[in-house]
């Protein structure tokens, strides 16, 4: 099966486990590093952060005896609360109290931030009163090094291979397939993005290629879609930041790729940079809406990616950002009382000096979820 199997993708399992807590205590710098992972503010502000971890960590990390105990005690208890204090004026989240605890979900959830879509999904599930929280599907391009990729997969991560030839892609998204499957037979919730990579333009679209991969495995024992998408499970999920941290970077990517035909190299850690910003940054207030479980007959990809795509822009919380950006670029009053009190000059000076395709993109990213709101409300009128 080449070099990797189902073994290889999962998350750590027990003595994987305990290998990598001791990796994490006898790396002296480890504290240091994730006090500023979560924040970057001034050398003091992160050193008491650093000072506080140093004490109190240690002892939670020798207790840690699965991937679930470092979710709950180390990222739900001490990393998750010190990045909202940190980063966000509120987090927020609805729709957990719909979903019954006792049952596996597959979230399939719109994609702003490298990491924090699904451990923010995590906490909400974790305040909710679930004992299972997710195990989440990212691309091993962000494994960069053991520090990187003991913490993914201390966080229940399952490994998405990238970049890999034709054949060997078809085998790893039948060997991803089969897993999400049986992690769900074993009551496992699992995270999954609607579409690979972030949405750099505010779009929030569900890729078929997601739903096609993970039906897979039920394909190939000859169930039918419609049965299929019922034993996934399916629940959509929709993650708004009021400030995206990395709307500058995305929108220079973008806008290189368009002028490069289409090419973009990214560096070996510029993911990893992202992430950071993503984890560091500033990000106002933040929401999940978890929607409802997909349990009509659906026929087709196509059918479920509709309804996931429905769920995911009515239920997107919209912020002043996202009003006033669509009113700036429509030359419209259409949204004006839902920014009365909003610091137009100050979030416009964000972008000061910044290449004006870039700066168009961006408030077009902001603008986008309403755009999407819209048309969704269209649609429910028309029928």
């Amino acid at each position: 099966m080449g070099s990797f199997d189902i073994d290889s993708i999962a998350p750590y399992d027990e003595a994987k486990v305990k290998e990598a807590i001791q990796r994490l205590l006898d790396y002296p710098q480890f504290l240091n590093n994730l006090a500023e992972c979560i924040y970057k503010g001034s050398r003091g502000s992160t050193a008491r952060i650093s000072s506080f971890l140093k004490k109190s960590l240690p002892d939670a990390l020798r207790q840690i005896r699965s991937y679930d105990d470092f979710q709950k005690q180390i990222t739900c208890r001490y990393l998750l609360p010190q990045i909202v204090m940190n980063s966000m004026d509120r987090f927020t989240f609805s729709g957990i109290d719909s979903l019954d605890p006792s049952v596996s979900y597959t979230f399939i959830s719109n994609h702003r931030d490298i990491v924090l879509d699904c451990a923010l999904l995590d906490y909400a599930l974790f305040f909710g009163g679930f004992s299972n929280l997710c195990e989440m599907c990212l691309g091993d391009n962000l494994m960069v090094n053991q520090f990187s990729k003991d913490m993914f997969k201390l966080n229940g991560g399952i490994t998405v291979m990238r970049s890999l030839p034709a054949r060997e892609a078809m085998q790893a998204s039948r060997i991803l397939s089969e897993y999400m499957q049986l992690a769900l037979e074993n009551r496992k919730n699992i995270w999954i993005a609607q579409k690979s990579g972030r949405s750099k333009d505010g779009i929030d679209n569900t890729s078929t290629a997601v739903l096609k991969m993970i039906y897979l495995n039920y394909r190939k024992n000859g169930i039918p879609f419609n049965e299929a998408a019922k034993m996934m499970r399916i629940v959509p999920v929709s993650i708004s930041y009021e400030y995206d941290p990395c709307d500058i970077t995305k929108g220079r990517e973008e806008i290189k790729k368009l002028r490069n035909e289409g090419v973009y190299s990214k560096s070996r850690y510029e993911d990893l940079l992202n992430l950071l910003r993503g984890l560091r940054k500033w990000k106002g207030n933040v929401h999940i809406a978890v929607g409802t479980v997909l349990e009509d007959e659906y026929e087709t990809p196509l059918d479920a990616a509709r309804e996931i795509d429905r769920q995911i822009h009515l239920n997107y919380r919209l912020w002043d950002t996202n009003y006033f950006c669509y009113d700036f670029i429509n030359n419209s009053e259409d949204f004006v009382s839902q920014y009365e009190d909003f610091k137009e000059r100050a979030f416009l000076h964000r972008y000061k000096g910044i290449d004006r395709d870039v700066l168009r993109y961006v408030l077009n990213s902001y603008a986008n979820p309403v755009v999407s709101m819209l048309n969704e409300k269209k649609l429910l009128e028309n029928r």
